[in-house]
C-alpha cells in the first residue's frame, strides 16, 4: 500500500492522505494547469465510485480522471480564469457609476455584460460587452444590432459609461434609418425578411399578386432613393420599372422613403389593415410551399392567364429535368409546368 501511495502522490502531489491505510485522500488534481478539488476515497458513493471499482487501483483511477478533466477543460468554451482583483473592483465601480438600471445581464464570471438603452423614439436597444483580462487598459468587444459598424473610441482612463454614451450617440445617428424602416414594416406587407432585425437594410415589399419590389436602403442616407429590384411577371413589372425611371427626378428627400416610393411608382402599397397576406402571396407551384429555405417564391410565369409563382431553385430543378429544355451559358430555357409557356431562367442557383 505504501508503494501505491507513493505512486499516487507522484501523479497527484497536491493530494493529502487522510489515513495511514492509504484508502482516502483529499486535495487537488491539476488539469490544464488549474487546480480541481475533489475528495477521493474508496467509499464515496457517487458516479465516480463505479468508475473507481472498475479500475485496477487508485492510481489508475486518478490518471484516468486527470485525462478526463484535461479533455473537459480543453473543450469548455466558457472557462473562467480568475482575473486580477483590480479587474473586478474596476468593473463593479464602473457598473455602479453607470447605474444598475441600465444593466440587463452579467455572467457569473463577470466577463460579459449586457446593457440596455432607449433611443429618442422609444425603441429599445442592447449592447453586449465582452471584457478581456486587461480591462480597462483595453476596451471590451462591443456587439450591437446595427446596420453599420460600431467602433468605440477608447483610452485607458475611460470606463463603461464612455462606451454607453458613444452607444447613445450612435443610436441617434441611425434614427432616420430606423424611422424609415419602421414605417415600411408597419404600413406595408414585408415578405422578406420575415422578422427583420435592426441591422437589416433590405425589405421585399408586396405590390400585388406575385409582384414585389426589393429595396436596399443606405443606413447613412435613408432618405435617398434606394436600390430597387422588381420581382414578378414581365408584363407587370416592366411598367413599374418605366415609372421609376421616368419619375426618378422627382424624388424628394424631405418626405418619407415610403411616400417617395409610392409617388414614383404611382401606386399604394397593400396595407396590413386592408388585405390578408394570402391575397398576394401564393405557394410555389412546384413544391407547394410558400417558403423554401426561408425565402418566398421569386419567379413568376409571364403569361397573364397563368402567373403561377415558383421558387427559383424549384423552377431550375424542373427545367433541368425536362427533355426539351436547353441551356446556353448560365441561362436555361424550358416550359412552364402549368401553361407550357416558354420560360427563361438564369441558372444562378446550385442544384439542391
Amino acid at each position: 500500500m505504501a508503494g501505491a501511495g507513493a505512486a499516487l502522490l507522484r501523479q497527484c502531489p497536491l493530494l493529502l492522505p487522510l489515513n495511514r491505510e492509504g484508502t482516502a485522500y483529499e486535495g487537488f488534481v491539476t488539469a490544464q494547469r488549474l487546480p480541481y478539488q475533489d475528495t477521493v476515497t474508496n467509499g464515496f458513493s457517487t458516479e465516480k465510485c463505479k468508475r473507481l471499482h472498475s479500475c485496477p487501483d487508485l492510481v489508475s483511477f486518478m490518471v484516468e480522471m486527470k485525462t478526463v478533466l484535461e479533455i473537459a477543460l480543453k473543450n469548455t468554451q466558457d472557462l473562467h480564469i480568475p482575473r486580477p482583483p483590480e479587474y473586478y473592483s474596476c468593473l463593479v465601480r464602473d457598473l455602479e457609476t453607470l447605474g444598475w438600471n441600465k444593466v440587463v445581464y452579467v455572467d457569473t464570471g463577470l466577463t460579459t455584460v449586457k446593457l440596455k438603452a432607449e433611443d429618442s423614439c422609444g425603441r429599445q436597444h442592447l449592447i453586449i460587452l465582452k471584457l478581456n483580462a486587461k480591462y480597462p487598459t483595453e476596451p471590451p468587444d462591443c456587439l450591437v444590432d446595427f446596420p453599420v459598424q460600431f467602433t468605440v473610441s477608447w483610452m485607458p482612463q475611460n470606463s463603461l459609461i464612455d462606451i454607453y454614451n458613444q452607444f447613445l450617440v450612435a443610436l441617434e445617428s441611425l434614427k432616420e434609418f430606423w424611422d424609415a424602416m419602421d414605417e415600411i414594416d408597419g404600413k406595408t406587407w414585408v415578405l422578406e425578411p420575415e422578422n427583420p432585425t435592426r441591422s437589416a437594410t433590405t425589405r421585399r415589399i408586396a405590390i400585388g399578386n406575385n409582384v414585389s419590389v426589393n429595396i436596399e436602403v443606405d443606413p447613412r442616407h435613408p432618405n435617398m432613393l434606394p436600390e430597387c429590384y422588381f420581382l414578378g411577371a414581365d408584363h407587370v413589372v416592366n411598367p413599374l420599372r418605366i415609372k421609376l425611371n421616368n419619375n426618378m427626378h422627382s424624388w424628394d428627400p424631405e418626405i418619407s422613403l415610403l411616400q417617395n416610393l409610392q409617388d414614383l411608382l404611382e401606386i399604394d402599397f397593400p396595407s396590413r389593415a386592408v388585405l390578408e397576406k394570402s391575397d398576394f402571396a401564393k405557394d410555389c407551384g412546384i413544391c407547394y410551399a410558400y417558403r423554401l429555405a426561408g425565402a418566398p417564391p421569386d419567379q413568376v410565369c409571364d403569361d397573364p392567364r397563368c402567373g403561377q409563382p415558383f421558387h427559383q431553385a424549384c423552377l431550375y430543378e424542373w427545367l433541368q429535368g425536362l427533355p426539351s429544355s436547353r441551356q446556353s451559358f448560365n441561362v436555361i430555357f424550358g416550359e412552364c409546368p402549368y401553361c407550357n409557356k416558354p420560360l427563361t431562367l438564369k441558372s444562378s442557383v446550385k442544384k439542391l
